[in-house]
């Protein structure tokens, strides 16, 4: 059994862990079927695994070299890669407030425009749901995650989707290409954050 496997397993058997990064985490475990069918630029497969409240998909991509990174895909059309494994995936997932909102507001891949997003996501979300701090430990320890500063975390994500083309871009049957995660908004462009 893979490092991979291990931990699928032990979240699926562990009905708290698979709740919380449900309902704080948006990573459904039993949700894990995509709007369209969908594979990887390099003709790897996509084993879907988990899906988000807005109907995107985890997938486990199967590379040649067995390394297993994650991909992420979205209900409107976005997608690419986002961890080299799913426990970098799980430590960004929870690590990072709303992480998809930090690549939206990335001014299409700019590391100091997903940092300062993510400083007034994490702000947004400690005062919206202040549980999600223990929800983030309870999660940690029970997946043995290491909880890694949000910088670093960032700047993981960055690197991953800034990584995506060629192998990891995510296409249709019918050949078209997914968009990119890095969305070209930022924080500036969010009133709330003025």
């Amino acid at each position: 059994m893979t490092s991979t496997d291990h931990l699928l397993a032990l979240i699926r058997d562990t009905p708290d862990v698979a709740d919380l990064l449900h309902s704080s985490f948006e990573f459904g475990i039993f949700r894990n079927e995509h709007g369209e069918a969908v594979r990887a630029a390099s003709g790897a497969s996509l084993e879907a695994i988990a899906g988000d409240w807005a109907g995107g998909t985890f997938f486990l991509c199967h590379d040649e070299d067995g390394r297993r990174p994650v991909m992420y895909a979205s209900s409107e059309g976005q997608g690419g890669l986002i961890a080299d494994d799913l426990k970098q995936a799980l430590e960004i997932i929870t690590g990072l407030a709303v992480w998809q909102d930090c690549l939206k507001f990335s001014g299409g891949g700019r590391l100091e425009a997903m940092e300062a997003a993510a400083v007034l996501l994490e702000r947004d979300r400690v005062s919206d749901e202040p549980a999600i701090v223990e929800h983030r430990e309870q999660v940690a320890a029970a997946l043995s995650l290491v909880r890694v500063p949000v910088s670093e975390l960032v700047a993981r994500l960055r690197s991953a989707v800034m990584r995506t083309e060629p192998d990891h871009l995510v296409v249709t049957e019918s050949g078209d290409e997914y968009e990119s995660l890095f969305g070209e908004f930022v924080p500036t462009d969010n009133p709330g954050w003025r």
